[in-house]
Order: C-alpha cells, then structure tokens, then sequence
C-alpha cells in the first residue's frame, strides 16, 4: 500500500468516524459527509488516471456534482433548522415533531 492510499484511506475512515461518533451539531456532520466526499474523489480521479481510459474521466466529475448537490441540500436544511429551532444542534430535533 503506497503512502497516497493510505493517506485516502485514513482521510476517509477519519470522516466516518467523525460521522459515527461526534454527531452533536449538524454542520460537524455536513463537514464530516464532505470530507468523505472529498477522499472519494480524489481517489477515484487518482484511480482514473491510473487507468488511462478516456472513459474513466466522467465519474469523479460526476461525483463532484453529487457532492455539490449534497452540499447545497445540507446547507439549505442547516439554514432552515437553525431559522426554525433556533440551533443546530442534533439533539434538540425530533422528526416527529412537526
């Protein structure tokens, strides 16, 4: 295992554990989600030049869009339940409530 991957490897093992264990504000999962995010592209555009296909080059610049309306979306619901609820924070919401 080369020193890149396995710096991807943690980069994405660091945001899910960020993701698994620190989840008490939205916006510390919404940067943990991005971080992952993030490790996926660059090691799928990595894998990609590997390759040398011609092919290959369309999927991390699909992701990178998905990341983008990923973090749209998370800004939009972070905005609207901190205009709602007054905080962040992930305990203070309950999905039944409406």
């Amino acid at each position: 295992m080369s020193i890149v991957q396995f710096s991807l490897y943690s980069a994405f093992i660091l945001g899910l554990f960020g993701l698994a264990f620190h989840r008490t504000h939205l916006l510390s999962v919404l940067l943990c989600l991005e971080g992952m995010m993030l490790s996926l592209f660059i090691a799928l555009a990595l894998w990609a030049l590997q390759l040398e296909s011609s092919l290959s080059f369309s999927a991390p610049m699909l992701l990178l869009t998905f990341s983008a309306c990923e973090a749209g979306m998370g800004l939009a619901l972070l905005v609207t339940t901190t205009r709602t609820h007054g905080t962040d924070r992930l305990q203070n919401l309950n999905l039944l409530q409406c």
